[in-house]
């Protein structure tokens, strides 16, 4: 009996282990793969939201460009998913263009900075605007999916901001280990070349 416990706490143990290896591993590769998954939510979660806002006769292609005729700033909301998808399809066309060295100090952070703060203006004013020229007393209210899709623009914004810099953060750790690593093995070579000559 004593064996089979054994054997059993073994089992359970290397099944912990595999556990805690998997989910390590999982979130090893959203940390890495975070700017690629956020701009997929950026490009599809405020159209989804658009869509679900809008009754279901408003999404053929011909009201789609009705929409686009008759476009107001103070309240249509045709434009913050175009917003979001020129935001997310500039950075990924950014960040797919950049390496190590250009990831940690360069283009991709400069300019994820420049779009989400750019976005983060033009939508905290189009949402003064809109949530000001909706007046309950003529019975026109801001709807929850309406409203939801204002704070997921700003929030992805502000997102894609974080994942860029801690991006930014992790290449240049790497840059630094990898720096470290070839003085050390250029001095260790050259102390070993000096040690033949003499």
């Amino acid at each position: 009996m004593g064996f089979s416990k054994e054997e059993k706490s073994r089992r359970i143990w290397r099944v912990l282990k595999t556990v805690f290896f998997l989910i390590t591993m999982a979130i090893s590769f959203l940390v890495f793969s975070a700017p690629v998954f956020l701009v997929l939510a950026d490009a599809l979660l405020p159209s989804a939201l658009l869509s679900a806002s809008l009754s279901p006769s408003y999404l053929s292609l011909q009201s789609l460009s009705s929409h686009f005729d008759n476009y107001d700033f103070r309240s249509s909301l045709i434009d913050i998913p175009l917003i979001s998808i020129i935001r997310s399809a500039v950075i990924i066309v950014v960040y797919s263009f950049c390496d190590g060295p250009k990831l940690s100090r360069g283009p991709y952070l400069g300019i994820t900075m420049i779009c989400s703060i750019s976005s983060l203006v033009f939508v905290s004013i189009k949402a003064s605007f809109v949530f000001g020229s909706r007046i309950p007393k003529e019975g026109t209210y801001v709807t929850a999916m309406e409203t939801a899709l204002f704070i997921s623009s700003l929030a992805l914004a502000i997102a894609h901001m974080i994942v860029a810099y801690r991006t930014s953060c992790r290449e240049r750790r790497k840059l630094l280990v990898y720096k470290i690593d070839i003085e050390a093995v250029s001095s260790r070579h050259l102390y070993f070349h000096r040690s033949i000559i003499f």
